[in-house]
């Protein structure tokens, strides 16, 4: 069975359904959440969040308040709190520069976007395509370790994050929010079928590979 990039998403939307996938209520949430999963698992983000949720109501402009030893206690069971409380600080005050107007900066920076955000300290390219993904609603590809593995498996093996996120383009009349069901569709492939061969076996993407052309 070969498939495009678009009809691998549609193949997986059809027998799994849509995720909902990023367990949060506003974008601050999400922006919160993405740095602190960062080498390591939500189990232990979400003490860190409801620490957050309790001190900041993830106002964006009491978030910034914070200094990153304030916040280093608040998000102690994310691990790597040091260092990750200093990612939020340089964060948020990087979006304080635009008065938190997440609009205005997608508009602003344009395709300069994905480059200002690598330049923020902690940010590496998955967690920058996440927020072009989650936060300002760009349809990219976030080529995490779940779609390196699944991707492989159907014929397109890569090395690392950018080299995977070079090979794929999503399809030109892909929306932010199939961007965002994709995304969410294989993480969850991912934990059912991707752990092991015989799990890959028995799934429905099995008997499947990508087309060679790499185009959606």
């Amino acid at each position: 069975m070969q498939l495009t990039i678009k009809q691998l998403y549609q193949t997986m939307y059809t027998t799994m359904g849509p995720q909902g996938w990023w367990p949060a209520d506003s974008k601050w949430e999400i922006i919160l959440g993405a740095i602190l999963v960062q080498n390591t698992n939500w189990r232990n983000v979400v003490p860190a969040l409801a620490n957050l949720k309790n001190a900041t109501n993830f106002d964006p402009a009491k978030i910034h308040a914070y200094s990153a030893t304030e916040l280093e206690p608040l998000i102690h069971s994310s691990g790597f709190y040091r260092n990750k409380s200093k990612t939020i600080t340089a964060v948020f005050t990087w979006l304080a520069q635009f008065d938190y107007d997440l609009t205005a900066i997608k508009h602003a920076r344009g395709n300069r976007l994905r480059h200002d955000l690598l330049q923020l300290r902690g940010i590496g390219a998955e967690t920058a395509d996440v927020f072009r993904v989650y936060i300002f609603d760009v349809p990219a590809f976030i080529a995490d370790n779940y779609a390196r593995r699944l991707f492989t498996q159907l014929g397109w093996p890569s090395n690392n994050y950018q080299q995977l996120y070079r090979q794929v383009q999503l399809p030109a009349d892909f929306t932010p929010a199939q961007a965002q069901e994709f995304h969410g569709l294989i993480d969850e492939f991912g934990k059912s079928y991707l752990q092991d061969s015989t799990a890959w076996q028995q799934s429905f993407l099995a008997r499947a590979q990508l087309q060679t052309k790499i185009n959606g």
